[in-house]
């Protein structure tokens, strides 16, 4: 693979917070640009959002609240099953 250096004019700190992100990641910042660049190729389009991240939602927060307090406490989990049959007898056997 035969490689060329490519000069793109932005802001210092865009760069700065996108190589801080990026190392963050366990990235170097140019094989992100390269990965964007393949899938603007593959995909002959850009896809990106400005749309923030949704918020989580408070009864969705509570939910997640009490899987995590059961995950601690070590409740309401399912033990390992290696096979289909232990599985269906655990299943015909539980207690709803």
């Amino acid at each position: 693979m035969s490689t060329t250096v490519m000069s793109v004019k932005t802001e210092r700190e865009i760069k700065e917070k996108a190589q801080k992100l990026a190392k963050k990641m366990g990235f170097p910042l140019g094989t992100l640009i390269n990965a964007f660049l393949r899938q603007f190729i593959r995909d002959k389009a850009v896809n990106f959002s400005m749309e923030p991240a949704i918020p989580m939602s408070k009864a969705l927060e509570k939910e997640l609240s009490k899987i995590e307090k059961d995950i601690k406490e070590g409740k309401n989990i399912s033990p390992t099953l290696s096979n289909s049959e232990d599985m269906i007898n655990y299943l015909d056997n539980a207690e709803i």
